[in-house]
């Protein structure tokens, strides 16, 4: 089949934090460095989600909130393609879009932010932590039950400012974000999986776009990394199978040995007090071993009684 031709330009909707413009800028630069004659344009978008920061993030509709006016540029013709995180992304695609290409993984790891101490094991007794994610709220609780959890909501560098000032002797943030913005040296300590399993798709960026534009899936095509690509497929097939929305205390991830996918999830209790893990090991050669791996390691999981934990 003939490729579809070259568009000239592109716009790609974006929202107006110092990350998400980052990332934009990013793709923004892959294109230019593939396609020199391509003119690529970004859209300015301030979602729901930015305008709401009073509140956690779960008891206003979760992170969909940073999709949406996204999605609504591109119904509209104003915007070609969104950038997201792909942690960001809810499990389940709207009608009508599709997840056009995801780039190669940055660290996935939760970092440990704090101006005094070094590491979580030293923090005080009752120490205020401040997260945004539930997920890692019930790690943290698993792990240190004696400390003060402590929403936070805002952009990396206003979290940072709200540590800087006093009100949290910790906070724990993705540690991709913070090295993208050239922040790394804010890190305190990396939180490794076995400590803060991940979010399903941590550290990947998702390319979206309307299904019916099969152009643009073949000028994005070469930003698209296998590897990651694979991983992140079979951690949103274990989040989607059971019902993984930023309510749900919920992780999964997927690293490689060789063609081997090692996938690792974790459902928990909002207070930590009981958390289900569970891996599976299997050779991925595609898309669809990846799904079927990420569904299989779901399944033992219901068997086990996590339904119970996310209904709660």
């Amino acid at each position: 089949m003939t490729p579809a031709p070259l568009p000239r330009r592109l716009v790609i909707a974006t929202r107006e934090s110092a990350l998400a413009l980052w990332q934009a800028e990013h793709i923004r630069a892959r294109l230019a460095g593939l396609y020199p004659q391509l003119h690529v344009d970004l859209l300015g978008v301030t979602t729901q989600g930015d305008r709401v920061l009073d509140r956690p993030l779960a008891s206003i509709g979760g992170k969909g909130l940073f999709i949406k006016e996204l999605e609504v540029a591109m119904s509209e013709g104003r915007a070609d393609i969104a950038v997201h995180s792909l942690k960001d992304l809810p499990m389940e695609m709207p009608d009508g879009f599709a997840l056009a290409a995801v780039t190669a993984r940055e660290d996935p790891r939760d970092a440990f932010v704090s101006n005094r101490c070094a590491r979580l094991a030293d923090l005080p007794e009752g120490a205020v932590v401040g997260t945004s994610s539930l997920r890692r709220e019930a790690q943290l609780r698993e792990r240190r039950p004696d400390l003060a959890m402590q929403p936070l909501r805002g952009n990396v560098n206003t979290r940072l400012r709200k540590l800087d000032e006093g009100q949290f002797d910790a906070i724990v943030l993705a540690a991709a974000g913070l090295k993208r913005l050239g922040l790394a040296d804010r890190i305190a300590d990396f939180l490794a999986p076995d400590e803060s399993l991940p979010a399903a798709g941590q550290g990947a960026l998702a390319i979206e776009c309307l299904r019916d534009r099969p152009d643009l899936a073949d000028v994005l095509a070469p930003l698209a990394d296998l590897a990651t690509t694979l991983a992140v497929t079979a951690e949103r097939a274990f989040a989607r199978s059971l019902s993984g929305n930023c309510r749900t205390p919920l992780a999964a991830y997927g690293e490689w040995s060789g063609e081997r996918l090692w996938l690792r999830g974790l459902v928990a209790g909002v207070d930590g007090r009981e958390v289900i893990r569970g891996e599976r090991d299997e050779r991925v050669e595609d898309a669809a071993a990846a799904e079927a791996l990420g569904l299989s390691l779901a399944d033992e999981f219901l068997a086990r009684g996590a339904a119970r934990l996310i209904a709660g």
